[in-house]
């Protein structure tokens, strides 16, 4: 699979380039001692959109985290999107995670739901009800469908989401990132195994968070 984004998010880019020729502009004008707190920003956004690439599970059957961070969920629940009934596995992501998003199964989109709310810690349950998210059904090769659910956090304020209604999309696959802390809901048919229990740290692709 080519990786699109080398080593760091394009969506950093910006925020990079700034912080370093923040900390240039003081170290010239005022030395390099009172740049010191710049550069150290500069480090923590530049580990903040470090985007590496991943090693895809060959098992044809798993179930792929879509994001770094802490599984703090794994339950039955009711899939908000589908109105069936789930198994809920949810990641979230502090903010030295990676907040690259990727798909956890092959499917195509049929629809994408993105609805505004608030901000509160994304660590809390209430998050995915409450909380400014975008949502994609995605209905797999076997006619089973799942939703995975960007969720905004207390920091987080931007959702990003690079695909469309009707693309097709496979496990591992780039499709948007969240800047600066989150969490990520992936509702999964019921006969799906879990593969994670809450508190496991999981990475993006390469961990399987359960078997179809």
């Amino acid at each position: 699979m080519n990786y699109p984004h080398p080593i760091l998010a394009r969506e950093g880019w910006p925020y990079i380039g700034g912080a370093v020729v923040l900390a240039l502009l003081v170290a010239y004008f005022f030395g390099f001692l009172w740049s010191l707190p710049v550069w150290l920003i500069a480090i923590f956004v530049i580990q903040f959109f470090r985007d590496p690439p991943r090693t895809l599970p060959a098992q044809a059957n798993a179930v792929v985290s879509p994001a770094d961070g802490r599984i703090v969920r794994v339950q039955k629940t009711v899939d908000p999107y589908t109105q069936n009934e789930s198994l809920l596995v949810s990641v979230f992501m502090n903010v030295f995670n990676v907040h690259s998003n990727r798909s956890p199964v092959d499917g195509t989109i049929e629809h994408i739901e993105y609805r505004a709310g608030t901000f509160v810690n994304a660590d809390l349950d209430k998050a995915s009800s409450e909380n400014e998210r975008n949502a994609l059904v995605v209905k797999m090769p076997g006619g089973d469908r799942i939703s995975v659910v960007q969720v905004a956090g207390l920091i987080a304020r931007r959702i990003l989401c690079y695909v469309k209604p009707g693309q097709v999309l496979a496990r591992g696959q780039r499709y948007g990132f969240i800047r600066f802390g989150s969490r990520v809901d992936v509702y999964l048919p019921l006969s799906a195994r879990p593969k994670v229990a809450v508190g496991d740290k999981v990475y993006a692709t390469s961990t399987i968070i359960a078997e179809l």
